[in-house]
């Protein structure tokens, strides 16, 4: 089976999902951020202070080239979709899965994380505006549309193998 990749907003449940829907499928998951921060002992708030954004995306690009496209679920980090050469390896290496929240659910969840680079500042300002501009880039990117919003870990990872017919 090609791999998995799930896709969507900071916050939206993506490591947290991966983890549990690995645990359910028996399968290895591997998480894009903490690739990252293995290859360049750093971690994402440092590489972005010290290399800059275009750097940072352009370890997600090359990290995903370098994962297994089989048998595997990736957690993505939430701008991944935003460079067209990442949608289209995620379009031809796997099934991309994006999870839904809506920006009020966002917010609540992110309300205290303060480990988040893009969203130094005013917090609910940063997300309001990222989310408008990222919302159809998911959509659009994804095969499958799963909505995390108030639900628990166990009915996301259903509704997930339900969609992708794994019962």
């Amino acid at each position: 089976m090609k791999s998995i990749y799930l896709t969507g907003f900071m916050g939206a449940g993506k490591t947290t999902i991966g983890k549990a829907l690995g645990e359910y499928l028996k399968m290895p998951v591997f998480d894009t951020d903490e690739e990252i921060e293995k290859k360049e002992a750093l971690t994402i708030s440092e590489i972005f202070e010290r290399q800059g954004e275009a750097y940072f995306r352009a370890c997600e690009t090359r990290i995903l080239g370098e994962l297994p496209v089989e048998d595997t679920i990736i957690t993505t980090g939430g701008g991944i979709v935003c460079k067209n050469e990442n949608r289209k390896l995620l379009k031809e290496q796997g099934i991309v899965i994006f999870l839904f929240a809506s920006e009020e659910e966002i917010a609540k969840r992110l309300e205290r994380d303060e480990t988040r680079p893009l969203l130094r500042g005013d917090k609910l300002e940063r997300i309001g505006t990222l989310y408008k501009e990222r919302l159809p880039i998911y959509k659009q990117a994804a095969d499958n549309i799963i909505n995390t919003t108030g639900k628990g870990i166990s009915e996301v990872v259903k509704e997930i193998v339900a969609c992708l017919n794994l019962q």
